[in-house]
């Protein structure tokens, strides 16, 4: 996968490059992080207990599927088969920002997910206090 220009030098960050892919819990697409915020996910992640359910799941999902990768000089990673199988990834990719990390979605199911999205009107009084006070 070739990563977008504007966003190469945000991936290269300390580790010159190396990066964590792995699957997100919660939908059908890649997590990318930048190896040192990966660290930082692993270390709270191996910390919760074991003996819940919900717990292990979670630690198997991120942790058991997280794979290395490194962006060569043009800009490309090597995602793993079995991660880009399960994002239904086949020839176009998207990736979308996220702050400390970056989703990868197959370009059909991104399509889908922003146009469901899209389609919802947000019900403001479920927000999270935290945004009251964003502005667009």
């Amino acid at each position: 996968m070739s990563i977008p220009t504007r966003h190469r030098d945000a991936l290269k960050g300390e580790s010159e490059g190396a990066l964590v892919v792995t699957i997100s819990p919660s939908d059908r697409c890649l997590l990318l992080y930048r190896l040192e915020d990966w660290e930082q996910v692993e270390k709270k992640l191996t910390a919760l207990p074991t003996l819940n359910a919900q717990t292990r799941q979670l630690k198997r999902m991120l942790i058991g599927h997280a794979d290395d990768c490194v962006m060569d000089g043009s800009g490309r990673i090597l995602v793993p088969t079995p991660l880009r199988e399960f994002a239904g990834i086949d020839r176009k990719a998207v990736l979308v920002g996220q702050g400390d990390k970056y989703e990868i979605w197959s370009e059909a199911q991104w399509v889908a997910q922003r146009d469901s999205m899209l389609s919802v009107e947000l019900d403001e009084s479920a927000l999270p206090s935290e945004l009251e006070s964003l502005s667009f």
